[in-house]
């Protein structure tokens, strides 16, 4: 089973030209951009931990690495650009927004004692409604 396709070969041809090349590079070859970016995409969906990253992407070693690359040095900011100048005047903002970006719906709730009020109010004293007080009986 695949993962892969995410992208489109449509979107795919605006953003090739725009990723690093490995022309004139030292050393190994860099692995398949395509894969890696599916591999990015696949992880934030997910939500998954990069080591739980499947090996059909590749090592998660790698795909980590080349997304942290490209979000330091431009990459990324040159890659929207390109594929907003492309799909922008065929999508209004919101839509444009919607195929760019990943926004996750999480809800995450403080503790009753993390929401800053004093130490002292949540006594036994506020809890119960009051303190309890001894009488003496009258005999």
């Amino acid at each position: 089973m695949t993962r892969a396709g995410v992208l489109t070969d449509e979107l795919w041809a605006v953003i090739e030209p725009v990723l690093p090349s490995d022309v004139g590079r030292r050393g190994q070859r860099w692995s398949d951009h395509r894969m890696i970016l599916e591999g990015v995409a696949w992880r934030y969906r997910v939500g998954a931990p990069w080591r739980d990253l499947p090996a059909e992407f590749g090592p998660w070693q790698t795909v980590w690495k080349r997304h942290h690359r490209w979000s330091l040095d431009g990459t990324y900011a040159k890659l929207f650009v390109a594929v907003q100048e492309s799909f922008g005047p065929l999508l209004d903002e919101a839509e444009l927004a919607d195929a760019l970006m990943s926004i996750d719906s999480t809800s995450i709730r403080a503790h009753l004692h993390a929401a800053g009020g004093r130490g002292d109010r949540w006594t036994a004293t506020a809890l119960t409604g009051g303190t309890t007080e001894l009488h003496d009986s009258a005999a």
